[in-house]
């Protein structure tokens, strides 16, 4: 979540999703307001969770598409455009899920 912050990543939402999920414990949830923050996103969370150990298991989605996936197992980490996380509504998917942490 720091990562994504330290590079401006707006409307930051972390849900727990044990009970509700066979794939993953958490979902992190953010938005990029361009395809170059979307990509800065993308590339420090990817970096820092590297260095410490963490393996990426599977990117989808590319910029211009305006979401990417990044499925670290029990994580699985959501970067939007506004328009494409308006459209897909995770938090609304899932609301089931507990709101562990938001930074707006």
């Amino acid at each position: 979540m720091e990562a994504a912050s330290d590079k401006q990543a707006i409307d930051i939402v972390m849900l727990d999703m044990r009970g509700l999920s066979t794939f993953a414990d958490y979902f992190v949830i953010c938005s990029g307001d361009s395809e170059r923050q979307i990509e800065a996103i993308y590339d420090e969370i990817h970096r820092l969770l590297r260095k410490e150990g963490v393996a990426l298991r599977r990117r989808e989605g590319t910029v211009d598409s305006g979401w990417i996936l990044m499925d670290f197992g029990d994580i699985i980490i959501h970067i939007f455009a506004p328009t494409e996380r308006e459209y897909y509504q995770l938090e609304r998917l899932w609301s089931k899920a507990t709101p562990l942490i938001r930074i707006e």
